[in-house]
């Protein structure tokens, strides 16, 4: 009897895990997200839907990729977004300083 409840046990034990570990990968969107951007991309590059539209329809998809991702790893403080980038260029060129050694 004992030798049964444990094979019963062990057996609900990974059916449970199986569970688990598909509930986990449902959840998991990026994958699913990525495949509509390229499906997206795809029906842009064969002249299904046109710039317009692909504009219109890729920045949903873009920013809950980025909720996914910033999720996943933490994210930045609530509230907090890039606004900007400010960049410039004074036209010179510089070359590469060669590196040291460390001893």
């Amino acid at each position: 009897m004992i030798l049964l409840d444990r094979l019963f046990i062990g057996g609900l034990r990974f059916v449970l895990g199986k569970v688990v570990e598909a509930v986990d990968a449902e959840r998991d969107e990026e994958p699913l997200l990525r495949e509509e951007l390229l499906a997206l991309q795809m029906s842009l590059e064969l002249g299904e839907i046109g710039e317009a539209e692909f504009t219109e329809q890729e920045g949903p998809i873009l920013r809950r990729l980025r909720e996914v991702r910033e999720e996943r790893e933490g994210g930045p403080p609530e509230g907090l977004r890039v606004a900007g980038v400010e960049a410039a260029f004074t036209g010179e060129e510089h070359e590469p300083q060669p590196r040291r050694r460390r001893r």
